[in-house]
């Protein structure tokens, strides 16, 4: 799984999200358009080979707004799934793109 993959599954809507994720975008005001236009400007910052629900990533990207927003996907049966959402916090995040040392 590549970003260029990433962003040929949404221009195919080949994707979808998983009630985590809908729930997640929901608390924290985040739309799903705004899910669909972070994947399709970003890029992959952290990847999750050995991921217990196989292969997935972390996409930091924008919305129109510039808002920054990274999105965990993964690929089941040939298609995107969009696991979590959230806006990177501060506190766990130097830079949106450099995690902190704990």
């Amino acid at each position: 799984m590549d970003i260029d993959w990433i962003k040929e599954q949404v221009k195919k809507v080949n994707y979808q999200l998983r009630v985590h994720a809908i729930e997640r975008a929901s608390l924290r005001g985040i739309d799903p358009l705004d899910i669909k236009e972070t994947l399709l400007s970003g890029w992959i910052i952290e990847t999750y080979p050995n991921d217990g629900r196989g292969e997935s990533c972390l996409v930091y990207g924008m919305n129109r707004d510039g808002k920054i927003i990274h999105v965990v996907c993964g690929m089941a049966h040939s298609t995107l799934w969009v696991i979590t959402v959230y806006e990177p916090d501060s506190e766990e995040w130097i830079d949106a793109v450099e995690r902190r040392r704990k």
